[in-house]
């Protein structure tokens, strides 16, 4: 390794060079005025009866919030000791310090097995389970270390080596010592905790581990295990588990990847560099405009977090990707850049530090005009490249055991100028039942809630096995349409196709467009001779305010209204409100969410069914 593998690549506080630039002085201004106003107050504090919580009741929300906000103070008593370097500022840092080293654990309730291997609703010191709440707090308490170190030395000796003895008990140990950790594939798909939690452990190792052999060990675990993640994406670089986690995943795997580069001076293998060239398109992809994304499985529809846009437009420079380069400098003079929703202290400094960064002139996203993942089975295509006027369509495939999964095979999206109308609910906010056998009693992650059909009484369950087939889009002049099989999605007997062929006719004009969602099934011959309708349901979920007609219905999200149409002879039309009080769900959509429902009077066995979607100057009666 390099003679920089025992730091980090950011100047420390002597440096003043960095630390008093007026850009820095600037982007740290309100970031101290809030440390101002709780300086001297009490500090947030995370209790026993709140990590309990979620083995009692299932609420994991009250312990996650007081952990995060411990976190926030001690970032902004960082940077402001940075700063100004004042005496009350070090005490500030070296309180909330020592009262993460006196925490009894760093992992969230949510994650730790004290109940399951120990019996026990609160932390089990003596067994510390290494998850993504724990690398946090390693790689927080390294940073602060590496950048404060001389400050610490001189007001409070002896902080430095209580930092280096909880972190190597909580972190560095267990990660080198236990190595069946699921989150490293070990009996479990590679996913976002392992690039997340490898790259805190590999910043943790650089400065607090004194033991050169070790250290060594840990970076190359971490070289390794990021070879691992990178070749788990697929080859199109999509993210199964959407934009919101791109951001927890691929991103954190290259802030991982610039770390070791600083701490070894080596690159990713040609393989992994390919799987980085590819993902890094990933969240231009899925931009559907403003901070509107495409979200599927857990991911939510509206950005809820200020990314570190910093990142990906250097890795966007290096592979010479225009695109994603101009997409991520549209943030660049976004106010509330600087942190991400755990106030996170890495990313915040680095991105303060990050020269190019701050000379990067702004732009436009570039709004390209069509996204398809043929691995990851998403499709995306819009009315016209560079910009979001008009009508944007999205197709899903997949399965139905997905990261994050939701019960969605077939799922599709459509925007008007830029703002989501025909939805994904997204996730709700996570409780001990979210990744249980519970899972898909609530009700946004099941197949009902959304724009899937329900095919003669039954619901798309999940399962791998309940997947798509022939998944695929093409562009023919002004219409682009993709298709998928929907049959392998639902165990119904006879069942052997369901085509559907969602299209976006751009021949209407600048901000005008239609989408039309055409679904033809066929069954077996002897099956289903006809009669009755047995529980054919088309679902669209829709954002706004919602008004149902003769076949035909408005839903307005933002400006102009969307009309949706069919054919009102074949189905019966219902709109089945949602109201929204969890946070998570209420914070994107705002107080509900409407379900329209198209049920089939009759059923053959072989059939077709439309509907139409576009812009309109008239809305419904309610």
């Amino acid at each position: 390794m390099t003679d920089a593998a025992a730091t980090l690549p950011v100047p420390d506080v002597t440096d003043r060079a960095l630390w008093d630039a007026p850009r820095v002085a600037s982007a740290l201004a309100p970031v101290l005025a809030r440390a101002e106003q709780e300086l001297g107050t009490p500090w947030p504090q995370p209790l026993a009866s709140q990590f309990a919580r979620f083995f009692r009741d299932g609420d994991r929300a009250e312990y996650e919030g007081h952990v995060a906000a411990r976190h926030e103070r001690l970032t902004r008593a960082t940077l402001a000791a940075l700063r100004t370097q004042e005496t009350r500022w070090v005490d500030e840092v070296v309180d909330g310090v020592i009262l993460l080293c006196e925490q009894s654990t760093w992992c969230w309730a949510a994650h730790d097995d004290t109940f399951a291997r120990h019996g026990s609703v609160t932390p089990t010191v003596t067994d510390p389970y290494l998850d993504l709440g724990a690398g946090e707090v390693a790689a927080q308490l390294a940073w602060v270390d590496h950048l404060l170190g001389p400050l610490l030395d001189a007001r409070t000796p002896g902080v430095r080596e209580r930092v280096r003895i909880e972190t190597a008990t909580r972190v560095l140990h267990p990660f080198t010592d236990r190595r069946d950790w699921w989150w490293l594939g070990v009996d479990h798909p590679i996913m976002n905790w392992s690039p997340w939690i490898q790259g805190n452990v590999l910043a943790a190792a650089l400065v607090l581990e004194p033991d050169r052999e070790r250290r060594d060990r840990v970076v190359g675990l971490v070289a390794e295990g990021l070879d691992a993640y990178w070749a788990s994406l697929p080859a199109d670089g999509g993210v199964d588990e959407g934009y919101h986690y791109w951001w927890q995943g691929a991103a954190r795997a290259l802030e991982a990847q610039d770390l070791l580069r600083w701490a070894t001076g080596a690159g990713p293998g040609p393989a992994s560099l390919a799987a980085i060239r590819a993902t890094v398109a990933f969240p231009h992809g899925m931009h559907l405009g403003g901070d509107w994304y495409v979200n599927v499985a857990d991911g939510p529809a509206r950005a809820v977090a200020a990314w570190p846009w910093n990142v990906l437009h250097g890795w966007a420079l290096r592979l010479g990707d225009t695109a994603a380069a101009q997409h991520a400098a549209a943030y660049r003079d976004r106010p509330e850049i600087l942190f991400d929703e755990r106030s996170s202290l890495p990313r915040a400094v680095l991105l303060l530090a990050d020269a190019g960064w701050a000379a990067a002139p702004t732009a436009s996203p570039p709004f390209v005009e069509t996204f398809v993942l043929p691995h990851t089975e998403v499709a995306l295509a819009r009315q016209r490249a560079g910009s979001p006027d008009g009508m944007a369509v999205v197709l899903k495939g997949g399965h139905n055991d997905e990261n994050h999964n939701h019960v969605d095979v077939g799922q599709v999206t459509v925007t008007l100028d830029g703002v989501p109308v025909v939805v994904d609910a997204g996730k709700p906010t996570y409780r001990a039942g979210t990744f249980g056998p519970d899972r898909y009693e609530q009700w946004p992650m099941r197949g009902d809630w959304h724009n899937v059909p329900r095919v003669r009484g039954v619901e798309q369950p999940p399962g791998r096995e309940h997947a798509a087939r022939g998944f695929g889009a093409a562009t023919d002049g002004p219409r682009w349409t993709a298709h998928v099989d929907l049959a392998g999605a639902y165990p119904v007997p006879g069942l052997e196709r369901w085509w559907r062929e969602v299209t976006l006719d751009r021949s209407a004009g600048e901000g005008s467009g239609a989408v039309t969602v055409t679904d033809t099934w066929s069954f077996g011959a002897t099956v289903h001779p006809g009669g009755p309708a047995s529980g054919t349901v088309w679902h669209w979920l829709l954002a706004g305010d919602v008004a149902l007609g003769d076949g035909r219905a408005t839903a307005r999200h933002g400006g102009r209204p969307l009309l949706l149409e069919w054919d009102a002879s074949r189905v019966e039309a219902r709109l089945d409100v949602q109201e929204l009080d969890d946070p998570a769900l209420r914070d994107v959509w705002g107080p509900r969410l409407t379900r329209l429902g198209l049920a089939l009077r009759d059923e053959r066995p072989t059939g077709t069914f439309c509907v139409t979607m576009s812009p309109t100057e008239t809305e419904e009666t309610p």
